[in-house]
């Protein structure tokens, strides 16, 4: 079989990985669902997974209503953020291998189970520690949840209707993308926050019912072992490293807890290293690796990611706290961003046929940084259509050319055979970014914001302990409160600095956002082949154009579809005009000097054609 064709992935919400559709592509469908039991596999997958999109991108546009309400500091919010894809990202290989291992239906109904319970606990948290607690227990059914209903497409499909039903998933998904945020805004601003996480409890029951009664069981018989070992190490050595960068922010680098979770949590990452390279089943194959391509494409994943992670952490709090929007404006201020992704992912698509992958991979980071540079504009009560709106726009468009690319790089960088694990750790590479660039960004948020407003106040007329009270509250960023007896000419003065110190802040970290994104383009550059993939196999065959006139590797071309259809060994240059038929749209793997070029999957280096023949 080719290499997919970059054009048939669409890459719908914000901040979901960009390996999903590959995930259900790389697997066999070994329980095809007949076709009335098809639409209501799609629903129960596709309100599956809506849930958890829909919860990602609401929960970032309550965070300054949670903040509030349940007087929370950086911390505490980072936390709400954190405890959810801190297990998500550790957990959500090892959740997809006990779904093939044990039912994927079954998983996915503990997910989706697991998942509506702590919504529950979610939205009646009375604290934010409550709210973390419960935030932990939903990444745990996400982890179960997400890669069980990707795993369920491919099960019920077969080659022939899969793509239509990965595009009907697509669509629908992108639905919930680009309404999830405006929905979720206008319940937090109409009713309240705790309703963004009560809207996944009739959905969750939806899915629930329609999983039990159509939905058949599947699972792998050679699923292998779990590889607990690996789970136990990522899931500690992450937790450690987000623990102490997080609490960082409060006791100082060299309070005990946190040099102490830092050291065991960064000693557990390099055991788990160890422990995959003797694994016999590893969660996460570091063979793959040896591919350059493929490193190179995690590598970019984990620094684009990583801005994207902190931008949507960032942009809520900036919006509504010092812009003054409503969370329903905040929650549609990112539509640009949606549509542009999702209506350009078949065009960014061909541009990897046209160009290869690595001047997308260049160019769309590239992009994405200018976009992150326009953030860093705007002051404070600034217009969203004169200020923010080109901003959007542009960074929409830069991650519209970067993920079909990136996508295609990922797949094509491997075996066929081993695409299904290259996607699912690149998807949680994406995740990983995510969780450790909001761990971070608590502290250079708060010390850009204490260095900001100690500047604005130091010598003021302002009252003895006002400094003092800012100072020790300064982790609180814009939430801020000031004492109720302070007169209101110097409560607006402060106000006015505490808005300053913030966009100060958010200035300072989208250029940082840009320079991650910079470095996403020079691994690129660097790291990602001209040809789209990986170099020649040392003995790929060269195939002439007399192979293909007299019939000979006839075994080979067989694996074309449109080749193998038009094949007559009576009429050589009609084969010749089929196999260059049959090579176009493909995505090039290997640049040959003269002619078309083919998957060196198939064994193949290249088809020496003879343009006259053509």
């Amino acid at each position: 079989m080719v290499t997919p064709n970059p054009s048939e992935y669409t890459y719908v919400a914000i901040m979901r990985p960009p390996c999903d559709e590959a995930v259900i592509r790389s697997a066999s469908a070994d329980a095809p669902c007949e076709t009335q039991a098809g639409s209501w596999i799609l629903a129960a997958t596709i309100l599956g997974s809506s849930m958890a999109f829909i919860d990602s991108t609401v929960v970032n546009i309550a965070l300054p209503s949670i903040q509030s309400k349940l007087h929370a500091t950086v911390v505490g919010v980072q936390w709400v953020v954190e405890s959810y894809g801190l297990l998500l990202g550790a957990l959500i290989l090892v959740g997809g291998s006990l779904g093939d291992l044990f039912g994927r239906r079954s998983m996915f109904l503990v997910g989706v189970g697991v998942f509506a319970a702590a919504s529950i606990a979610c939205g009646s948290a009375s604290s934010i520690q409550q709210l973390v607690i419960a935030r932990s227990a939903q990444g745990l059914g996400a982890a179960f949840l997400v890669p069980a209903s990707l795993s369920i497409i491919s099960a019920s499909f077969d080659e022939k209707t899969r793509g239509q039903a990965i595009g009907t998933w697509s669509g629908f998904t992108a639905i919930t993308a680009a309404v999830g945020p405006v929905l979720g805004g206008w319940l937090i601003d109409h009713a309240s926050w705790r309703w963004g996480f009560f809207i996944n409890v009739p959905l969750a029951a939806a899915v629930i019912v329609i999983s039990l009664w159509h939905i058949p069981e599947s699972r792998t018989n050679d699923g292998g072992r779990i590889d607990w070992l690996g789970v136990l190490l990522a899931t500690a050595g992450l937790g450690g490293v987000v623990y102490g960068f997080i609490e960082s922010t409060n006791l100082g680098w060299t309070q005990p807890l946190v040099f102490g979770s830092l050291v065991a949590g960064f000693a557990c990452l390099i055991g788990f290293a160890f422990a995959e390279a003797r694994e016999t089943s590893p969660m996460v194959p570091l063979k793959l690796f040896e591919s350059g391509s493929f490193s190179g494409a995690n590598l970019l994943t984990l620094f684009l990611y990583a801005a994207l992670g902190i931008f949507f952490f960032l942009f809520p709090m900036n919006f509504i706290q010092v812009q003054g929007y409503s969370t329903t404006g905040t929650g549609a201020a990112v539509l640009p961003v949606i549509v542009l992704m999702f209506s350009l992912s078949r065009w960014s698509g061909g541009l990897v046929t046209r160009y290869g992958p690595r001047i997308p991979l260049v160019v769309g980071p590239l992009t994405a940084a200018t976009g992150f540079v326009l953030f860093a504009v705007p002051g404070v009560r600034v217009s969203y259509w004169t200020g923010f709106f080109p901003a959007f726009v542009v960074l929409g468009f830069g991650m519209a050319i970067s993920v079909a690319p990136l996508t295609t790089v990922v797949m094509s960088s491997v075996d066929k055979d081993r695409s299904g694990a290259a996607s699912g750790i690149n998807n949680a590479v994406a995740r990983v970014a995510g969780v450790l660039a909001v761990a971070l960004v608590g502290i250079a948020m708060v010390k850009l914001f204490s260095f900001s407003l100690n500047r604005s106040l130091t010598g003021g007329l302002f009252p003895p302990g006002i400094l003092q009270y800012v100072q020790a509250n300064a982790f609180k960023l814009a939430s801020l409160d000031l004492p109720s007896d302070l007169d209101p000419a110097t409560a607006a003065l402060v106000r006015s600095a505490i808005r300053k110190a913030f966009v100060f802040g958010f200035r300072t970290l989208m250029l940082a956002c840009a320079v991650l994104c910079l470095a996403s383009s020079a691994v690129a550059s660097l790291m990602i082949p001209a040809g789209g993939g990986v170099g020649a196999d040392a003995g790929a065959k060269n195939i002439t154009t007399q192979d293909v006139t007299e019939g000979r590797e006839a075994e080979t071309f067989n694996k074309i579809p449109t080749f193998r259809r038009g094949f007559d060994s009576h009429r050589p240059l009609h084969n010749l005009r089929c196999l260059n038929f049959a090579l176009r749209g493909q995505p090039t793997r290997i640049q040959g000097k003269n002619g078309p070029v083919l998957d060196p999957s198939l064994g193949v280096h290249s088809v020496q054609l003879d343009r006259n023949d053509l």
